[in-house]
């Protein structure tokens, strides 16, 4: 069914959306996320707005409870996780359609119109749109964030936390993994393609984001998350027979742990060993190690120019990026392992989490 064809239909025969947006010290972001979803351009009656609030110790309750429009469902675990969150509210809600969002996300008015359009084929199990940041301009890591939240538009391999799933395609599945704190969304999505479902793409701006990074330390905490999330997926997809995120994982333990292996046993064989031959091998091992790191750098410029719509200099910045994050995500991994060896995976502190923004400005 096209956007046209929707808009000619009585507006209530409409099908129920429920919008459940999740959590944690958010008062800065919650309320303009919820005023978006009221500003939709689609029926009211038709939109159920519920807040899943992960354990906060601000004003995020009081600001969604302020709202008639919005259920809260107020939950106090030790450990919150995403898909802990997306469950509870799902799961107290009864609409066909369910629209998850986090809550430092603002929907594009048209978005859901142009999102239950994408639902026609009853295969569909789950469609996606494009995730922008408000202010790329604002930091590297915005703008980072700008580049790789999306994806080509049509049949998709997965989706990230904003998305419209069928609820009896996520009800099929069982729902979100609630330990994951981190690849939750690409791992149901996998599940779900598993289960016979299609994921579709679309070409529509779906939400606004607001990263809100401004340091190196905030990056470097994603990208270790992100490691962490990619060895966490990638193992579960290999026991389903999968490839599944499988080049993904290898470049970080190539690039990233070739480089680390590299850099210790030339500074070893500098310290221990005596000779030029010695020290040739490790300036020459070290030389190796840093261009598998740097490889992107060195050669896929024209590649990011091509596909990312970059020009040149923000094509060797995103380069650098490229080469260097796998460091961090490395390390993400091995966190993954050795938590799996001493049942131990990663938390999240409530304390911990909270939402800000790139400008006071909203």
């Amino acid at each position: 069914m096209s956007i046209a064809s929707l808009k000619t239909e009585k507006r209530s025969s409409l099908p129920d959306i429920d919008c459940v947006i999740i959590g944690v010290n958010c008062t800065k972001t919650l309320g303009r996320c919820i005023d978006s979803i009221i500003a939709a351009d689609y029926p009211g009656e038709n939109l159920h707005i519920y807040y899943v609030d992960g354990g906060s110790n601000d004003e995020s309750i009081k600001t969604a409870e302020a709202y008639a429009a919005v259920t809260v469902i107020a939950l106090n675990p030790d450990y919150p996780t995403p898909g802990l969150g997306r469950n509870q509210g799902w799961k107290k809600s009864r609409s066909p359609f369910i629209q998850f969002l986090d809550s430092d996300t603002i929907v594009n008015p048209r978005w859901f119109l142009q999102a239950v359009a994408g639902m026609a084929a009853d295969k569909v199990g789950a469609v996606t749109g494009f995730r922008r940041e408000m202010f790329p301009e604002r930091s590297i890591y915005n703008w980072i964030g700008d580049i790789e939240w999306n994806g080509p538009v049509g049949k998709s391999d997965s989706f990230g936390g904003d998305v419209l799933i069928r609820r009896r395609a996520i009800e099929k599945i069982g729902g979100y993994d609630e330990i994951l704190v981190g690849g939750e969304d690409p791992e149901l999505s996998r599940r779900l393609i598993r289960a016979g479902w299609e994921i579709i793409r679309i070409d529509a701006v779906m939400t606004a984001h607001d990263l809100a990074m401004k340091t190196i330390r905030q990056y470097l905490r994603r990208a270790f998350r992100s490691g962490y999330g990619f060895a966490a997926v990638r193992d579960r997809e290999a026991k389903a027979g999968s490839s599944f995120w499988k080049y993904d994982f290898q470049k970080i333990i190539i690039k990233g742990g070739g480089f680390l292996c590299a850099y210790t046993i030339s500074a070893l064989l500098i310290s221990l060993a005596d000779g030029p031959g010695a020290r040739l091998a490790a300036l020459l091992l070290l030389a190796i190690g840093t261009a598998s790191l740097l490889s992107p750098r060195l050669f896929k410029v024209k590649k990011f120019m091509r596909e990312n719509g970059l020009n040149r200099s923000e094509s060797k910045t995103y380069a650098w990026h490229c080469s260097l994050v796998v460091v961090p995500q490395l390390f993400g991994v091995i966190r993954y392992y050795a938590g799996q060896c001493v049942n131990a995976p990663m938390r999240n502190r409530r304390n911990s989490l909270k939402t800000g923004l790139s400008t006071t400005a909203i």
